[in-house]
C-alpha cells in the first residue's frame, strides 16, 4: 500500500503515519515527491486496510500497489528518481555517459583511458579492480592496487568511479574508492550483496543478469531500497539467447519497458550487450534514442592488447568520436521531447 499524504503536511504527521505502519508489524518507506511525501509499506504477504490510516491528521488517500517490486514500481513513486553522484546526477533528463576499460591493468593504461573520458565531457570513468570471471584461471583484476589507481584517477581527474564489488568481503574497502557500487549481472540475485550495499546507503548500479527476467532484475532492487537505500541505477547488459553471432543478445526494449514500469534510472550497456567492438557505437546511439539515462561503454588505450573485454572495447579514438555523436543525439531529443 502507498499512504499518500496531504500537501503541506507537517514532519510530525508524517511520523505519525510511519510509526502506526511500525505498530502494525510493517516497514514504513517515506517517499518524497515534489509536490507532496507518500509512504509505502513494505513486509506485509497481503492487503494492508486503509482504516489502519485514513483517520490520521495529514492523510489524502491510500492506494493499493498491485507490483510485488513495490517500492521499485512507478506505482509508489511516479516521478523519476534522480541518483545525484558527487554532483553528477543520473536520471534528470541529460545523458550520463560512463566509460572505461574492463579491469584496471596498469598506471599507464588506466590514466590514459581517464585523460580522454574526461575530455570527452563524461563524469564517470567505469574500471574495474575486483573482476569475477567465468574461468578461474582468467584475469582477477589487479584488487586492491587497483583500487589504489583508480583512487589516483579519481584525484587527478574529478571522475566519478564506477567499479564492479564482488562480494561481501570486499565491499568495504571497493566502497572505500567507489562513487558507483557496480553489481554485476553474476551477482544479480547475490542477496547478501545486494542487502549489504542497501545497508550502505551509496550509489548503486545494478546489472542486469544473463538469463533474468525484468521483473527479476526489479526485485534485485527491491532488496536494496527495502534497506533503505534508494540510489539505485538499473543497467541493461544483455541476455542469453539461441543467438552465438554476438556475446548476448542487448534487449533494447527493456530500456523502454524499464523506464515504463520503474521510477529508477536506467543505463545501457552496449558493449557487454553485443561484445563486437564495431557494432557497439550503433547500439549506442539507438539506446540514447530509447530513452536511456545513461549508455556505458567499454573503451581502452590498446584493446588488442586488453586482458579483458579487449574484443568489445573501443580505441580511444572511436570513443571520443562516439561521445560527441551521443552528446549531440542527446541534445537533439531533448529539443524534440
Amino acid at each position: 500500500m502507498l499512504i499518500l499524504m496531504e500537501k503541506g503536511a507537517t514532519r510530525d504527521q508524517i511520523q505519525a503515519v510511519c510509526d502506526r505502519v511500525r505498530a502494525i508489524g510493517f516497514v514504513p518507506h517515506e517517499i518524497p515527491g515534489s509536490i507532496r511525501t507518500a509512504v509505502g509499506i513494505t513486509g506485509n504477504q497481503g492487503a494492508v486496510s486503509p482504516e489502519n490510516f485514513m483517520h490520521l491528521p495529514g492523510v489524502a488517500e491510500c492506494v493499493p500497489v498491485s507490483k510485488p517490486y513495490k517500492l521499485v514500481s512507478r506505482e509508489v513513486k511516479p516521478e523519476p528518481t534522480i541518483v545525484d553522484v558527487r554532483g553528477a546526477k543520473v536520471g534528470e533528463g541529460s545523458l550520463s555517459l560512463m566509460a572505461g576499460p574492463c579491469s584496471v591493468e596498469s598506471r599507464d593504461q588506466i590514466f590514459r583511458t581517464a585523460e580522454a573520458v574526461a575530455k570527452s565531457g563524461a563524469k564517470f570513468l567505469r574500471g574495474g579492480a575486483f573482476k569475477p570471471r567465468t574461468s578461474p584461471y582468467a584475469f582477477q583484476g589487479l584488487k586492491e592496487e587497483g583500487l589504489s589507481l583508480l583512487a589516483e584517477v579519481k584525484r587527478n581527474f574529478d571522475l566519478r568511479i564506477v567499479t564492479e564489488v564482488k562480494d561481501t568481503e570486499t565491499l568495504g574497502v571497493v566502497a572505500e574508492v567507489a562513487d558507483v557500487l557496480q553489481i554485476g549481472a553474476r551477482n544479480m540475485q547475490n542477496f547478501s550483496l545486494l542487502e549489504a550495499a542497501g545497508r550502505l546507503r551509496m550509489p548503486v548500479l545494478l546489472k542486469r543478469g544473463i538469463s533474468a527476467t525484468l521483473q527479476e532484475l526489479f526485485m534485485a532492487a527491491e532488496y536494496i531500497l527495502s534497506l533503505g537505500n534508494y540510489q539505485v541505477m538499473l543497467c541493461e547488459r544483455g541476455i542469453r539467447t539461441f543467438e552465438t553471432m554476438t556475446r548476448n543478445t542487448f534487449d533494447l526494449s527493456a530500456v523502454v519497458l524499464i523506464k515504463h514500469y520503474s521510477h529508477l534510472p536506467v543505463i545501457a550497456d552496449p558493449s557487454h550487450g553485443v561484445g563486437i567492438s564495431w557494432a557497439v557505437p550503433a547500439l549506442a546511439r539507438a539506446s540514447v534514442l530509447a530513452g536511456a539515462d545513461g549508455v556505458m561503454v567499454e573503451t581502452h588505450p590498446e584493446p588488442d592488447k586488453a586482458l579483458s573485454d579487449g574484443q568489445q572495447s573501443l580505441t580511444l579514438d572511436v570513443y571520443r568520436k562516439l561521445a560527441q555523436e551521443l552528446g549531440e543525439l542527446a541534445e537533439w531529443q531533448a529539443r524534440h521531447r
